[in-house]
């Protein structure tokens, strides 16, 4: 078991030599997209920048963000795949930069199982402890005990082509778990498998978590796996570090409009709203709706003496109401979800989504209808229109 702790850990990708301006102009379009949130310098591309966490012995911490955001890039780095260009990498204390991926004390699961294909699932799982010289009944052991915890002790004598995706995830989670590593590192292991797969595969790894008790380092850019997963979640962007959190932190109080709009699905509903202070009291308007915000909003957005303005208003849908009075809406959608009705609602000059609870329905809602919604100030958030930071941070 280990803490893992990463100083201003930054990676640039060089330029390949001879590569010049002119050329960089004729990359195709797309490829330039990619990296047009990405800073370019003289040394070449910055894929992460200033990356600065302290993980704990034993705790689960989440990678997450889009395709891009360099998540990979920096668990890479702590396997040692990837060389660490600026900062600094310490394993229980140990600064580790410069040593060899094989004497980390890691395992690692890819994306794509990574399996010999002419092995059978026991030698797959055994070939590290084999290369280590372990002892015939040690590699045994270790190798049935893994299966056992897996479920796939009846798979031991098959192939990997013979076995389904998620047979084949657990043979490779297996073949990590023998080696009774200090860090555990996931990159997307569940992504090539189909939703309800991927839904079961994610309670065998709490499971799992819960029975080898070392320290995990898992990417994904699924946020229902970052939120179910892990102890804290780092969300990153563009090679920056957004917000970490637990997952209830930064669905409750996203620092910025990013992680807002990414953490939750649906994601939150986003307006052009006014902030108001009034004496002590802060009031937040969308179109005729002025609602106030609570105490706890309040003392944190006077203790930053924040003024009245423009701003950015997110609402989740989950906490929009629909009521009597309130904003004007045109039902544009009504999905049902079975305990749940997804209205997708045109107000204000925005796509609004309303989560309806089916006990509290009053009839159906047809393409056309006009609803009202409102939403209580304890759960409106504010961002600057200027650095789309919360304003209550």
């Amino acid at each position: 078991m280990a803490t893992v702790t990463l100083k201003n850990v930054k990676k640039i990708y060089p330029f390949v030599s001879g590569e010049t301006k002119k050329k960089k102009k004729k990359k195709d379009a797309a490829d330039e997209e990619k990296k047009v949130n990405l800073q370019v310098t003289e040394q070449g591309v910055v894929a992460v920048q200033e990356f600065n966490l302290d993980i704990a012995d034993k705790e689960f911490i989440v990678l997450v963000g889009p395709s891009g955001c360099g998540k990979s890039t920096t668990l890479r780095m702590v396997a040692g795949l990837e060389e660490i260009s600026e900062g600094e990498l310490y394993i229980d204390g140990k600064l580790m930069n410069d040593v060899a991926p094989k004497d980390r004390d890691i395992a690692m699961v890819f994306q794509n199982y990574a399996l010999y294909p002419h092995m059978t699932v026991y030698e797959n799982m055994a070939f590290s402890l084999k290369l280590r010289k372990e002892p015939k009944d040690v590699i045994d052991k270790k190798v049935r005990e893994a299966a056992e915890i897996l479920d796939i002790t009846q798979y031991l004598d098959r192939k990997p082509k013979a076995l389904s995706g998620g047979q084949r995830q657990r043979v490779a989670i297996g073949r990590a778990i023998v080696r009774d590593p200090a860090v555990f590192l996931m990159d997307e292991p569940l992504s090539n498998l189909d939703a309800k797969l991927r839904n079961q595969m994610r309670a065998e790894i709490i499971k799992l978590r819960e029975r080898i008790n070392t320290t995990f380092i898992y990417v994904t850019h699924d946020q229902t796996e970052a939120m179910t997963l892990g102890d804290r979640i780092v969300i990153m962007r563009d090679g920056y570090i957004q917000q970490i959190g637990t997952p209830q932190e930064v669905f409750n109080n996203p620092r910025n409009l990013f992680v807002a709009g990414f953490i939750g699905t649906p994601q939150m509903n986003m307006f052009d709203g006014k902030l108001l202070r009034e004496g002590d009291k802060y009031f937040v308007q969308l179109g005729q709706l002025k609602v106030e915000l609570d105490e706890e909003k309040r003392a944190r957005l006077a203790a930053n003496d924040v003024p009245s303005q423009d701003v950015y208003l997110g609402v989740r849908p989950e906490h929009t109401l629909l009521g009597d009075e309130g904003v004007v809406a045109k039902v544009d959608v009504s999905e049902m979800m079975g305990s749940s009705v997804h209205l997708h609602v045109s107000a204000e000059g925005k796509d609004v989504i309303i989560i309806v609870p089916t006990t509290d329905m009053k009839g159906h809602y047809k393409l056309g209808d006009t609803v009202h919604f409102t939403f209580n100030g304890a759960m409106a958030h504010v961002f600057s229109k200027e650095t789309e930071k919360n304003l209550e941070w």
